[in-house]
This record gives C-alpha cells, sequence and structure tokens, in this order.
C-alpha cells in the first residue's frame, strides 16, 4: 500500500551499487521498457548519468533515468523517451509530491536551472500513467519539442496504399529473402551510406555499440535484413521490442533495393506476420529541429504503411520558479 505522499521524500542519486535494485524496480513498473535497465543506459559514455531513485521511508516508489550537463538536468538525453518510472500504487496526488522533491532537490543539491523532461509515449504503458503530464503542467512546464512518430495499431491495421502495395508485389518477383541475424556489419555498410548521401549524418549508434546492445538485449534488439540472390544486402531495420511495441530504430537500403521495393516487402512481412500479434508498430518519427520541420516524404512512406500519429515530447521547466 503506498504511503501517504504528506510523508517526506528523500531522493538518492544512482551508483553502480545500485544496479540490482534499480533493475529489479523497473521490471515492476506499469511504463518502464528495457531501454531503462542500467545495461542499456549505461552503454553510452558520452552523457554524465545523475539518475535519481526516491524513496518514501524504506519503500522505493518511482526512478528517474537522467543525465546532467552545465546547469541542465534531461531526463534522458541519451534515451529516446524517459520520465518517473513508477507503479500502479502511485497516483496525481502522489506524482505531484515526487515532483516537489525533485525541485527541492535539485534546487538544494545541484546548480540546475532547467529540467528537461521526455515523459514516456502511453503506447509503451501497460497501464495509464499519465500522472507526471499533470504534474507538469502544475509545474508551469513549457512544451519545448514535439516528434511525430508514425504507429500502426494492430488490432485495426489500416491496410498498405496502393504504391506500397505496388511495390510489396514487385519486390515478391526478385528472389529476395528476409534474414533475422546478428550481421549488423553489413546493413550498418547500407545505413551509414544512406545517412551520409541523404543527411550528412552517422547513425546514432556505432556498429560497435550496437552489437554490444545487441548481444545484452537479445530478445529486443532484432535485425532482419533483405538479401538478394547473390547474398547482398540490399535493405534492413533494426527493431526495439517492447511488451506492447515494436519500434523501427533504423531503416536503410541500396539503391537497387530503394526501386525494387525491398523495404516494403520487409515490412509488409514484419507488420502483418511477423510481429502482427504486437498491439503497436511504431516507424518512429519523420521530423527535424525538435519537431519544427516535418519530412513529408518520409512520412508519407511510413504512413503509406498503416502509421498514424503518436507524438514523443519533451517539456522544459525552469527549477528556479517552478510551483506546484
Amino acid at each position: 500500500m503506498m504511503p501517504s505522499c504528506k510523508e517526506p521524500i528523500t531522493v538518492v542519486r544512482y551508483t553502480p551499487s545500485l544496479q540490482a535494485v534499480w533493475d529489479g524496480f523497473v521490471a515492476g513498473c506499469k511504463n518502464a521498457t528495457f531501454l531503462f535497465e542500467r545495461g542499456y543506459i549505461d552503454y553510452n559514455p558520452r552523457f554524465t548519468d545523475h539518475s535519481l531513485l526516491f524513496y518514501k521511508g524504506d519503500e522505493l516508489v518511482a526512478l528517474l533515468p537522467a543525465c546532467i550537463s552545465g546547469d541542465v538536468l534531461a531526463s534522458h538525453a541519451g534515451l529516446t523517451y524517459g520520465g518517473f518510472l513508477y507503479g500502479c500504487n502511485v497516483g496525481a496526488e502522489q506524482m505531484l509530491a515526487l515532483f516537489d522533491a525533485l525541485l527541492a532537490y535539485l534546487r538544494q543539491s545541484t546548480s540546475v536551472n532547467k529540467l528537461i523532461y521526455r515523459p514516456v509515449p502511453h503506447i509503451y504503458a501497460t497501464y495509464p500513467a499519465e500522472e507526471d503530464l499533470y504534474a507538469l503542467y502544475r509545474c508551469n512546464a513549457v512544451l519545448a519539442g514535439r516528434r511525430v512518430s508514425s504507429v500502426v495499431w494492430q488490432p485495426q491495421a489500416l491496410p498498405f496504399s496502393t504504391l506500397r502495395k505496388r511495390k510489396v508485389k514487385r519486390a515478391a518477383g526478385c528472389g529476395f529473402t528476409i534474414h533475422e541475424d546478428f550481421n549488423y556489419a553489413a546493413f550498418w555498410a547500407v545505413l551509414a551510406e544512406n545517412l551520409h548521401k541523404e543527411h550528412a549524418a552517422v547513425p546514432v549508434h556505432s556498429l560497435a555499440e550496437i552489437e554490444l546492445l545487441a548481444g545484452r538485449f537479445p530478445h529486443n534488439i532484432k535485425l532482419y535484413r533483405v538479401v538478394d540472390a547473390t547474398g547482398n544486402t540490399v535493405a534492413g531495420t533494426v527493431l526495439y521490442i517492447t511488451e506492447r511495441v515494436v519500434r523501427v530504430q533504423y531503416i536503410g537500403s541500396v539503391q537497387a533495393g530503394r526501386e525494387a521495393g525491398a523495404v516494403d516487402l520487409l515490412f509488409h512481412h514484419l507488420v502483418h506476420t511477423l510481429y502482427a500479434h504486437k498491439e503497436f508498430f511504431d516507424f518512429g518519427t519523420s521530423v527535424e529541429q525538435g519537431g519544427r520541420v516535418l519530412n513529408c516524404g518520409l512520412i508519407f512512406q511510413k504512413e503509406g504503411f498503416g502509421g498514424r500519429a503518436v507524438v514523443y515530447d519533451s517539456y522544459e521547466v525552469d527549477v528556479s520558479i517552478a510551483l506546484l
């Protein structure tokens, strides 16, 4: 039973000695995924971790995965999403108390002036979990970014568009095969070339990093490649698989694969056959500059697969003046 929200909350900064405690609590949260296990959070040395644990008495009631840079605490800049992680025993009043404790901690124990908070989108929660959105409103949080992602609701999935169906049919006659394997090197060569040509960018994860993470989470991170008759990778995708959601982390294809519809063939198989039992299939975001610019060509393709909008938001809180 949840203690009274009037009972003081103690905030403890995460240290590696608390890994078992942290991961054990993540497993019981209503809005957590494998991204919040320490084996995932801690892989990336580019961020200075400042994750927090929240206790009422001896009872751990919430976690906040976070990192710190200068006078900004972000939850968590190294993750696709992330906010307070908690169970069904935390309600709206208790969430206000958690935010109050967080603000007090930041004011008293850090030099942080700004909190960037990235709530977990509702599709990942196993039970309604938007208490933090109410608390953000009470803190006068400002919506600082909104990325639109294209998601298929599998129980009533929209059909592929006529163009996507035509490309699936074309690819089916090309002798392609679909492989689930660990040959990330083959796919990363395709992906890196795509990103360099189209965006002058590189993958968020290096080849070594994605191999490390896929090795740590083999049931959650999977690679699917489309291979031609000569054994060459013509397209592929990396999927992040959670309890309710299959999310596309990366997509890539060579020019010949794009012309032949290899990506369309791949997602026809993944959406309608292999992962038809999952509730949501998330094709990922199609925006730039925090959502200010919509990549119309990219979202046209994803909406052609039946995806419709779910937003990934970022909020900013001025720690010095925020009141509940």
